[in-house]
């Protein structure tokens, strides 16, 4: 699926290129993608660079956590939750550890850790996949799970708004929260699904309703601070949290008496590896989709969506904000930018750049995500993983625009 729709991008682009060369005289398009194409294939080559002293750092700890006893204590904690998602994986398996240490950084925020271990976790259920080029059940529940991008704070939309002047930059936190809610859940309930897993068993909606409570404090206490100190609190937090799984990890090691240089030194060489494997996956997906913005197709795709909701008389008020909902699953980048632009055109407090802010938060960077992930361990038949995360982006900016209008219309 994935193949599809990386051939996709390049095949409309050029279609859509050619249609405003021929017919509008548009003789800037084609430079403007050649243009594109060198600049994304340099930048997906520096985030893989970019990637490797962070990998290298955390899956050098994850080795020490396990050997350390660490990982596993997570896992139990957990396990009679995820064994029930997960229920092809061995309730001892190190990727039980991983998958849950990659759900915990996201849901934090914590990109600079969720990142290196999902691609632990990748690996880790590669080892236990009958079939090497194809995506198995377990990866693809964790793919999925991963492109709904459930974040309690959104860190990094809420401090481009202070930047760009926002009188009141924490406003979009409860919408965003709840459309990634809703992409995570239908993300979870497709998958479940497809896989036959229960979502009613006892211990699993015991869980999910445990951690609907905790979200459900967290955002209580939040909408209760201002804006300086949400932001001041949230980076203590996150700051607490890495230093003291850091601390802990080698702690715990010491304890066992581990060679613990020896043992961060024999898991950082992994990472070194998988930042460079992933070069040639990040390339591709970044330069079929530098052409497929440079050709000016969102703008037409915007532009269709307005006449389709006009005809049939629903308001259309939020579809300015609409391409960085297009080009969330395709570029985080790019969504910032876009959110940048509405902005500046619209401003950050209108309902628009509410919208936008909103939009950007709802969905994930899907195709980034599972170039990264996917090429990490060599796979290339994606199943259904493709359609579930990008239906979790669906609903999740659905339910996005039910939820600006609900708060800022």
């Amino acid at each position: 699926m994935l193949n599809y729709i990386w051939i996709g991008f390049f095949l409309v682009a050029f279609v859509v290129a050619l249609i405003k060369l021929v017919f509008f005289q548009d003789t800037t398009v084609f430079p403007s993608m050649m243009e594109a194409t060198f600049a994304s294939a340099r930048t997906a080559a520096e985030l893989s660079l970019g990637l490797t002293g962070v990998m290298t750092m955390w899956l050098g700890l994850m080795k020490i956590g396990e050997r350390g006893g660490m990982v596993a204590v997570i896992a139990r904690l957990f396990g009679p939750f995820f064994s029930r998602l997960f229920p092809d994986v061995p309730k001892d398996h190190p990727a039980n550890g991983a998958i849950i240490m990659n759900f915990s950084a996201n849901i934090l925020g914590l990109d600079n850790a969720a990142t290196p271990l999902g691609l632990k976790a990748m690996k880790e259920l590669q080892e236990i996949n009958p079939v090497k080029d194809t995506a198995s059940n377990a990866q693809i529940m964790f793919l999925v799970l991963n492109a709904s991008g459930l974040t309690i704070i959104p860190i990094a939309i809420i401090a481009d708004r202070v930047t760009m002047g926002s009188a009141n930059p924490t406003s979009i936190f409860i919408p965003i929260l709840i459309a990634h809610s809703c992409a995570t859940l239908a993300g979870l309930i497709y998958v479940s699904v497809r896989q036959k897993i229960n979502l009613f068993d006892p211990v699993l909606l015991a869980y999910l309703l445990g951690m609907i409570g905790i979200l459900g404090l967290g955002v209580w206490y939040a909408t209760g601070l201002s804006q300086e100190s949400l932001q001041v609190q949230s980076n203590l937090l996150a700051g607490i949290l890495i230093i003291g799984i850091i601390v802990t990890f080698i702690a715990m090691g010491m304890s066992k008496k581990i060679p613990v240089m020896e043992t961060f030194i024999e898991g950082a060489k992994e990472g070194f590896e998988t930042a460079i494997k992933i070069i040639p996956f990040l390339v591709g997906i970044m330069v079929a989709i530098a052409m497929f913005r440079a050709s000016g197709t969102l703008d037409y795709m915007t532009e269709g969506v307005r006449w389709i909701l006009t005809a049939i008389g629903v308001n259309t008020d939020f579809v300015d904000a609409l391409p960085v909902a297009f080009m969330k699953p395709m570029s985080g980048g790019g969504a910032r930018g876009m959110m940048a632009d509405i902005a500046k055109q619209f401003g950050v407090d209108s309902f628009v750049g509410n919208m936008s802010a909103i939009f950007r938060g709802a969905a994930e960077t899907t195709f980034y995500i599972m170039a990264l992930y996917f090429g990490s361990v060599n796979i290339r038949k994606t199943r259904y993983a493709v359609q579930g995360a990008l239906i979790a982006d669906l609903f999740g900016i659905i339910a996005g625009i039910f939820a600006g209008y609900l708060f800022f219309h």
